[in-house]
């Protein structure tokens, strides 16, 4: 596929990512941290939609703790024998506050999902961006199951968060205010009585959060597992079923799938636990409340029965809220630990991205230039050591060289996926590290041994190269590369779908689509890794003849194994050990014995047993 570079390098992280500082650990004070961002930024992304939802459950506590304070009204005109006209008022009170509450409570529900779903497709926006943005290297560490897990759950969780706080401190913070303020006012010994339960259930929360967030990890972990396992058995069913793997996969899959099991259970039972504790000093506080009313009522102390039931009422409607409240801390810190796992993963420093003061790849004859460049994989060891060339403008360079000598690291670098350890890659004299990606890669035309096609049609995969392309450059191009035949034998020719990678399509075929897209883009540079390491000897003798038409005024980079493939080179390069070893044209170096002689003795060694 041709390197193209269609988003910025770096897209902004949302605002609750950026000044964490060093610490990106679990602990509760970041969490806290963390948890202020994220609520500030959702609710400035849609404050207009969250202010009509807040003030709708500004509304609906009204309502609740205007149903409780009514209560007196309706018991004291039912007992009192009042006047049928005061009875009439009392009922169209309660209705409504009933209906108004109803109102109010559908208007919340619309606007906060209204604001939620824009939240979550602002932040999978901003995720994809960022993933886009990340270098050849993060893909290499991270599995795809990992970032498949974490991206498909975090915006969901970020939206579950921001509702969970809005509502609970909105909705429930101020029902429960407004029924406390009716339990004072009716019985203010009663109330202090009530809230002695308070503290004691926060307490109890507390010592639960930390469990929560060690399961709720580890759970995230084996969710993964299960993606993991899923995508293997796609990918290699046919070795699955070669190997007879059946049982083995099997066995991997049911334990992680126990594993997740496990662990949503014991998530389950701490988040039960704060039931049984409510429940039990729910049921006590009430207790003493009847006990204290009774001993009231006996004393003759001045209480209506309106007062008793308006008391009772806010009492009973506090518990849902109060409830929540409870329960929401632990929710929120199970939603919050793969949040962060993957902002932590996500939102790392760039390896590879656009120095600030960098600038576009003018227009140039494309001479690429190593000065004493040295590479290394993270720590590992070393793969290039000092490596210095010159790429002439317009000559085909080849490098070869043993497995492991550093053919396609050095490719890496001139694609600019990774950045040199030590030392500089330059193009017409500017180092790629002061040079904007997207215009370097604008420049580059690359074919690779690992053919990546689109699950969409033959055209669009095509028109990837060049988006302004039109239909008869396309086709042009595919002839050139010796694959307009084969596409027109396909069902719909051109717009045939062609599945997951090319499924459809034979090796030899998606290295044909590759080399056309090759041939469409047209770079200046042009870098061919084994480009022709799927064809048969027929194909590649065509091919050959294509890419010596489109590299004829190109710098060709190519790494190939076959020597009719290096021999038409204008410079050759022998890599061993990440150091260049032997360098000249395929005539010189033929012309002394050396690693490229030996390299090609032992080829025409193995042909000629082919041949007899």
């Amino acid at each position: 596929m041709t390197a193209t570079a269609d988003t910025p390098s770096d897209p902004s992280p949302p605002a609750f990512i950026e000044d964490r500082g060093d610490d990106t650990s679990l602990g509760q004070a970041d969490n806290r941290q963390f948890l202020r961002r994220l609520l500030l930024t959702g609710l400035k992304s849609q404050r207009w939609t969250y202010a009509i939802a807040i003030v709708a459950m500004i509304v609906a506590a009204l309502g609740a703790t205007m149903t409780a304070w009514v209560m007196q009204g309706v018991v004291d005109a039912m007992s009192a024998n009042k006047d049928r006209d005061d009875v009439i008022i009392v009922a169209a009170t309660v209705a409504g506050i009933f209906m108004i509450k109803g109102i109010a409570t559908y208007v919340q529900t619309v606007y906060m999902t209204r604001a939620g779903n824009r939240i979550v497709a602002m932040l999978q926006l901003q995720f994809y961006e960022r993933l886009l943005s990340q270098s050849v290297s993060f893909f290499n560490i991270n599995e795809s199951s990992q970032l498949l897990q974490h991206t498909s759950r975090s915006a969901q969780n970020a939206r579950q968060i921001i509702d969970l706080i809005v509502s609970s401190t909105v909705r429930d913070v101020l029902t429960l205010i407004g029924l406390v303020c009716v339990m004072f006012y009716q019985q203010p010994l009663l109330t202090v009585v009530s809230l002695v339960g308070g503290p004691i259930i926060m307490f109890g929360v507390r010592t639960i959060l930390k469990s929560v967030r060690k399961i709720v990890a580890k759970e995230t972990a084996s969710l993964t597992a299960i993606l993991k396992v899923t995508q293997e058995t796609a990918r290699g069913f046919q070795i699955i079923k070669l190997f007879g793997l059946e049982p083995t996969m099997g066995k991997v899959m049911k334990d992680a799938v126990e594993q997740v099991e496990d662990r949503s259970n014991a998530v389950a039972r701490l988040n039960a636990i704060t039931s049984p504790l409510v429940e039990t000093l729910s049921g006590l506080v009430i207790a003493a409340v009847v006990l204290i009313s009774a001993i009231d009522l006996v004393d003759g102390n001045p209480t209506t029965p309106g007062q008793l039931m308006s008391f009772i009422t806010a009492l009973l409607m506090a518990y849902e809220p109060a409830k929540r409240l409870t329960r929401m801390r632990v929710k929120i810190e199970s939603l919050i630990v793969p949040l962060r796992l993957m902002f932590d993963l996500l939102f790392q420093p760039l390896t590879v991205e656009d120095a600030v003061n960098s600038k576009p790849l003018p227009d140039g004859p494309g001479e690429i230039t190593l000065r004493n460049v040295h590479f290394a994989y993270r720590d590992a060891e070393p793969v290039l050591n000092g490596v210095s060339m010159t790429f002439q403008a317009g000559k085909t360079t080849a490098i070869v060289g043993a497995s492991g000598s550093g053919k396609s690291s050095l490719m890496n670098l001139l694609m600019r996926l990774y950045d040199p350890t030590e030392g500089s890659v330059c193009v017409d004299g500017m180092d790629l590290r002061h040079v904007t990606t997207r215009s370097l890669h604008e420049r580059l035309s690359f074919v690779g041994q690992d053919t990546f096609l689109f699950s969409t049609s033959v055209m669009n995969n095509l028109k990837l190269a060049r988006k302004e392309a039109t239909e008869e450059e396309i086709v042009a191009a595919a002839k050139a590369a010796h694959a307009h035949d084969f596409i027109m034998e396909l069902p719909q020719g051109y717009d045939t779908e062609i599945g997951e990678n090319g499924a459809f399509l034979s090796g030899g075929q998606r290295q044909r689509l590759s080399i056309a897209r090759a041939f469409l883009r047209n770079g200046r540079i042009l870098l061919l890794d084994e480009a022709t390491s799927a064809l048969d000897a027929t194909s590649e003798s065509l091919i050959k003849e294509a890419l010596s038409r489109i590299s004829q005024d190109a710098t060709t980079v190519v790494i190939a194994h076959r020597l009719s493939t290096v021999m038409e080179a204008d410079q050759i390069h022998v890599l061993d050990k990440g150091r260049i070893i032997q360098s000249g044209s395929p005539q010189d170096l033929l012309s002394r014995p050396g690693p490229f002689r030996a390299f090609f003795d032992q080829q025409n060694s193995t042909a000629a047993p082919e041949a007899g």
